[in-house]
């Protein structure tokens, strides 16, 4: 039988028994756990761009960017401890290319509660407060976004080994992270020295964009083509079907907010030319996006009918979707159509329903001690039987060996 065995280059041997004994819950705590943050704070950053205005959803905002902010620090602290106490699981993290990619949530939950804090942190902080805590959070998250748009790639070609056909949209991860970059920072311009700081300032983020949608136009076409002709993915990896609308609305996102932004940071000419390119780019991706949103929801139903069960990937229905609403808004301001408004405002419930379910699950999962387990022991079997040994699920993601469904 074919199946899809997740490749790993981890080679050295098990933690001893008293670096695990020290702390257990924080030696399986990966870093996809900050995906967590990321699916919080958009709904803050969503909200606050919609056309609904009252105070009663205003505080609500206020409420979510906190806990994004208490969850951060949290995460923070305890991925820390991670590295300190278990540098060893660590590093195997970095050289298990079903985890690496996951260094790009922590690049995004920097930045998404930074532009959470520049976006309703002012009800709280204060204005210059709000930007000060912005300024540190976005460069933090854009120096580690770059480092590992850099770093992953590089490791997936010299040091993990990927057997073909084994593409997902995990790759996108932190090819993204620019992205959220170029998208957010041009909410720091105008408080930025007028002239050459705030004209380097929009011009490093289209760099940004640029570098994240060319490097995410190389690898979709490999999802696409592993769905194709592999069939579905594994029950427990379908919902990563939906990071791909991260790059799309995520884009989308970047060009309204850079075109808001270019009007006294360039030329009178310039910023006519992005606005226009803010429609022109727009419109066509978030079409796409509307495809793909609808071809993943169809896939992720054939999961739930087989018998998926909750996982920290359930994440994924969250923070890509998020960009996807901040898109439609920021397409709403910028033609007028109420059309595009309606549709923030419907992904926006969309939103919200899926950050209940994956906060509720996760948040009982963890009371019950069932998401920071150790991976389950692989038993022995006979060389003959095993040409491919499946290496151990990786800790808090879910495994790339399981058999690919039957395709009738």
């Amino acid at each position: 039988m074919a199946t899809l065995t997740r490749p790993s280059a981890r080679t050295g041997p098990r933690p001893p028994a008293r670096s695990r004994a020290t702390s257990p819950a924080l030696c399986h705590l990966g870093p996809n756990w900050y995906a967590a943050v990321m699916g919080t704070a958009i709904v803050a950053n969503a909200g606050a761009t919609l056309p609904l205005r009252s105070p009663g959803l205003r505080g609500a905002y206020v409420v979510v960017w906190a806990l994004s902010g208490v969850l951060l620090t949290a995460l923070l602290a305890a991925r820390t401890v991670h590295w300190l106490r278990h540098a060893d699981q660590a590093r195997r993290h970095l050289l298990d290319p079903a985890v690496a990619p996951f260094y790009g949530c922590l690049a995004m939950a920097l930045l998404a509660v930074g532009g959470g804090t520049l976006a309703v942190g002012p009800d709280v902080l204060g204005e210059r407060a709000a930007v000060a805590a912005d300024a540190v959070l976005w460069c933090a998250g854009t120096a580690v976004g770059l480092a590992a748009a850099a770093a992953v790639p590089y490791l997936m070609v010299a040091r993990h080994r990927i057997e073909p056909g084994t593409a997902s949209p995990v790759w996108i991860l932190p090819l993204v992270a620019p992205m959220v970059s170029a998208a957010l920072g041009p909410g720091l311009v105008p408080h930025l020295p007028a002239g050459q700081w705030q004209e380097a300032m929009l011009l490093a983020c289209y760099a940004m964009f640029g570098m994240s949608l060319l490097a995410t136009l190389l690898v979709l076409p490999l999802v696409l083509a592993r769905l194709i002709h592999h069939g579905p993915l594994p029950l427990a990896l379908s919902p990563t079907l939906f990071l791909v609308l991260g790059p799309l609305g995520q884009s989308t996102t970047a060009v309204n907010n850079l075109a808001d932004a270019a009007p006294g940071a360039v030329g009178a000419g310039y910023a006519r030319a992005m606005s226009g390119f803010a429609l022109l780019y727009g419109v066509p991706v978030t079409g796409f996006a509307l495809l793909w949103l609808a071809l993943a929801t169809a896939l992720v139903v054939r999961a739930f009918r087989a018998g998926m069960t909750f996982s920290m990937t359930w994440w994924a229905f969250t923070f890509p979707v998020g960009t996807c609403v901040t898109g439609a808004a920021g397409l709403a301001r910028h033609t007028g159509l109420a059309a595009f408004g309606w549709l923030a405002v419907g992904l926006f419930a969309v939103l919200v329903a899926a950050w209940l379910v994956a906060g509720t699950r996760t948040a009982l999962g963890l009371a019950r001690g069932r998401l920071l387990v150790p991976p389950p022991e692989k038993p022995a079997t006979a060389p003959e039987m095993s040409p491919v040994p499946a290496p151990e699920a990786a800790p808090g993601t879910a495994p790339l060996s399981e058999p690919l469904p039957a395709r009738p």
